[in-house]
């Protein structure tokens, strides 16, 4: 696994977005169409607004500009709220981009708003499939890390962890919530993993998701592919996390 550990999260905004920059551009030109999903949290919102300032204004050196209609978003994961909530990462993604590039995108909602949520995660499935292959792989998948170590909304000692049939499931209640989530085997499908961590209260989870702990949900996210963007720069990966 590639790491780079920087200063400060505006710059892990700032490697993030390059990064995205230069994959969407490689999978543009390769199949017509970049299929991304995005994770919740405050990192990805940063990110995308870096993604939506024009070249002029970028302190960067990655200058590709991506072609925002042949962009498929996707969620990573969503929690069981009504439309525009604010505990919805689809509303926070929705006031992020508007006035953007980035509206021109075609976003796929997590359809968290379904009578039928079992049925609605099998739907989304089946919409992964339809852009992104069958079995679906996503060409960039973005991933958090929680302080209890949980990614995506595959949290600690929660059922879906085990579910290795399907790509879309439901988990139980977090934080008040019950979630819809792409499971680990839609993740380490993906071409790319781009992991974006900050803040020193992830240190001790990165800490532990680093050894191998398994206690940790995030372990079983496959390393190959992946890279690792983080502030906390008193972490020392080891070999084994690297391979």
């Amino acid at each position: 696994m590639e790491t780079v550990q920087v200063r400060n999260p505006e710059e892990v905004t700032q490697r993030g977005a390059d990064i995205i920059r230069s994959s969407a551009a490689e999978s543009i030109a390769l199949r017509g169409r970049f299929c991304l999903a995005l994770s919740g949290g405050s990192t990805p919102w940063a990110m995308l607004r870096q993604l939506a300032q024009p070249a002029i204004e970028r302190k960067t050196e990655v200058e590709n500009s991506i072609d925002w209609r042949r962009v498929h978003l996707f969620q990573v994961d969503e929690r069981v709220a009504p439309d525009g909530h604010s505990d919805r990462n689809l509303t926070r993604l929705l006031d992020t981009i508007s006035g953007t590039a980035l509206e021109a995108a075609i976003i796929h909602p997590m359809p968290v708003t379904a009578p039928d949520l079992i049925t609605a995660a099998q739907d989304y499935e089946s919409l992964l499939a339809s852009h992104a292959g069958s079995p679906a792989v996503l060409d960039l998948v973005h991933l958090g890390l929680g302080s209890d170590g949980h990614t995506a909304s595959l949290v600690p000692d929660d059922p879906v962890l085990d579910r290795t049939d399907c790509d879309v499931a439901l988990a139980g209640p977090y934080q008040g919530r019950r979630r819809m989530t792409l499971t680990y085997r839609a993740i380490n499908r993906a071409r790319q993993i781009l992991w974006l961590v900050t803040g020193d209260k992830k240190s001790s989870a990165l800490e532990q998701w680093c050894a191998g702990n398994p206690k940790i949900p995030a372990v079983k996210v496959e390393t190959r592919n992946a890279i690792l963007v983080t502030d906390c720069r008193a972490i020392s990966l080891p070999e084994s996390r690297l391979k």
